[in-house]
Parts: structure tokens; sequence; C-alpha cells
């Protein structure tokens, strides 16, 4: 809507979208290349809400909140994807810590949720095996 009334151009759209970190073929880089930084802290402020068996890959429900205060953004990495990163979301200011999305998985592994809060960068994951890959399996 914004781009249709002009607010917004394709060419400022684009350029806010990380690449490198949607592109990255391992979790280290994707968080580089989102964050400038592949240095995360464990958190247990972060809860990863996803299913322990995944029947189809194709369409796995992540759901993740945080009560970490002052969450800016939240992202949702599957760890042995051929390109990990799957989703993020920037938080605006006083937003509830909560994202719900669906994401696809090519194999069981690691989702991750990396919170970024104050500058720092707190993460969590969960295995969530998955029976019939989404993602080419």
């Amino acid at each position: 809507m914004a781009i249709s009334a002009g607010l917004l151009t394709p060419r400022m759209v684009l350029a806010a979208w990380p690449k490198a970190a949607f592109e990255a073929t391992n979790v280290d880089d994707a968080v580089k290349g989102l964050f400038g930084s592949s240095s995360l802290a464990g958190s247990e402020q972060i809860k990863i809400k996803a299913p322990d068996i995944a029947e189809n890959g194709a369409v796995v429900p992540i759901t993740i909140t945080t009560d970490i205060s002052g969450a800016e953004s939240i992202s949702v990495i599957a760890e042995k994807n051929a390109q990990p990163l799957a989703a993020s979301f920037v938080l605006g200011a006083g937003t509830e810590g909560y994202v719900s999305t669906r994401i696809k998985m090519g194999k069981t592994a690691s989702v991750i949720a990396v919170v970024k809060a104050g500058g720092k960068l707190y993460s969590t994951g969960k295995e969530v095996k998955v029976t019939i890959g989404g993602c080419g399996g």
C-alpha cells in the first residue's frame, strides 16, 4: 500500500531486504548477515512453540514469544535448510514479543529463534523431527 501511494519506492523496499542473510548457507553466516555479528547468548526468556514431529516439512507452524524487554526483532532459523534463515520480523516500539508463522524444513533439525534487544542477540532452539521434507525432500 505504501508503495502504491508513493511513500516507498521499490528500490527503497529492496534496499532494506537483508539479501546476504537470506542467501547464507549456514547459521553463523545468516545471523552475521542479518545483525553484523554471530555472537548469540542463550536465553530462557524466549519460547518456541513448534510440533515435536512435523508430518510435512512444507508447512511447519512456529510461534515465538519473548519476555525480553525492548525486543527489536525476532528471527527464525531452520538449522539444516539449504538457506537456514526462514523469517525475520522487525518489531515496533512497545510491541509485544510475539510472532507466528509457518516455515519449510527440508529435514529434521533445530529451529532457532534469535531475538535482538538492547543491541544484544539472544537465542533458544527446539528440535523438530520432519517425516516428509518440504524443501525438495
